[in-house]
């Protein structure tokens, strides 16, 4: 039997994986970028599901069109509005959760030894998606004001794609300024380089002052991807791609040769629970949550963890980002840190290059005195690991 040849340099889910182990009930996982569960809305998605079913039952478990469900479609695009960008509901597709999306921005724009420019770290679930079609990654550091934007312009100017995540960055919980914003827009109008702008996170902002995606200053076309799974709920899988027609258009009919449509059953139920429910109060809610778990998190941090572990404070999301002193393996620390019944994710499957002396914690799915534990647990580990 002969496979095909694509598959073999494309790294299985790191955090797929990680999730097997960490499975069990007596480990504190910081793992997995998980909702808090208590966020789930699930009264008013029952609610929303019956009422769907007895006023278009058998139309919404028929087939539907790809693009998506018109009304949620309309719904997304008068969103984006009250943030300053115009867009019409034709250039919204909804998608199976923002993976998918990712996928359909690998096959509608780039090409096997293509150049795809990616932040440094970056998000392991897009280099995974990307690796399948064979580009030649670059990747450009991140500051604390979001992406080095020198590094950027040598990068971009030959490149396909620019993928970001300027809102509370998965793995390391940064945003991107106003200012880096707007130098990011004004490369990719210089370069020609598409933005594919990732921003599921976007609504979770708990401090500091809202900021609009880069698109909002973008006088080049770029892709804008989006996700109901961080403000209702992952189950649901449904995201969607923002974009211009001519991109929008093979993303359209890659999809259809992937999964004809997204259930049009759970567009219709999704919608019913946005019309007839306070989203921004329900949104707010998750705010509250996630800003007193990163707080519990980064004052554990202070409180247990050696000096020489430095760390991301983010100001939104639901990750931050740890770096070990030179030298320390991340790989092994994952390992000692399973014994103490304490788990996270090991950086290297957030780079391209192997890189080994860094982690990821989430904050959003544990409690407050979970995250104390953890945190202590995995403070002592550390001090035993770095020799004092």
């Amino acid at each position: 039997m002969r496979l095909a040849q694509r598959m073999e340099s494309v790294p299985r889910s790191y955090i797929r994986e990680i999730l097997k182990v960490t499975a069990q009930p007596d480990i504190i996982s910081f793992a997995g970028g998980l909702p808090h569960p208590a966020s789930f809305p699930v009264d008013a998605v029952a609610s929303a599901a019956a009422s769907v079913l007895e006023e278009a039952g058998p139309e919404a478990l028929q087939y539907t069109t790809t693009e998506g469900f018109p009304p949620l479609r309309q719904w997304i695009a008068d969103r984006y509005k009250r943030q300053g960008i115009n867009v019409s509901p034709d250039d919204i597709l909804i998608t199976t959760g923002s993976q998918q999306a990712l996928d359909l921005v690998a096959k509608a724009c780039i090409d096997r030894g293509g150049k795809v420019v990616m932040e440094r770290p970056g998000y392991l679930g897009a280099i995974q998606c990307f690796a399948v079609f064979g580009p030649d990654f670059v990747t450009v550091p991140l500051t604390p004001r979001g992406v080095d934007t020198d590094a950027l312009r040598q990068a971009a100017g030959d490149a396909q794609v620019f993928y970001a995540v300027p809102s509370f960055q998965n793995p390391s919980g940064i945003t991107y300024d106003e200012q880096t914003r707007r130098e990011v827009a004004d490369i990719m109008a210089e370069t020609g380089c598409l933005l594919v702008e990732d921003n599921p996170y976007g609504e979770l902002r708990f401090m500091g002052q809202h900021l609009p995606p880069v698109r909002a200053y973008a006088s080049a076309p770029s892709v804008l991807l989006g996700s109901f799974s961080k403000v209702v709920s992952p189950g649901l899988r449904l995201g969607w791609v923002c974009a211009p027609q001519e991109v929008l258009n093979p993303m359209i009919t890659a999809k259809q040769a992937s999964d004809l449509h997204t259930p049009g059953f759970t567009q219709r139920i999704l919608h019913r629970y946005l019309m007839d429910n306070d989203v921004d109060t329900h949104i707010a809610s998750i705010r509250a949550r996630y800003g007193a778990q990163r707080d519990a998190m980064v004052q554990a941090i202070r409180q247990h963890f050696p000096e020489e572990v430095a760390y991301t404070e983010p100001e939104g999301g639901m990750f931050l980002w740890c770096t070990l002193p030179e030298g320390i393996s991340a790989e092994a620390l994952f390992h000692k840190a399973l014994e103490r019944k304490v788990a996270f994710v090991p950086g290297r499957p957030f780079y391209v290059d192997e890189t080994d002396d860094t982690f990821r914690l989430n904050f959003s799915n544990s409690s407050p005195e979970l995250i104390e534990e953890g945190i202590a647990r995995l403070g002592q580990c550390l001090r035993e690991y770095l020799g004092r």
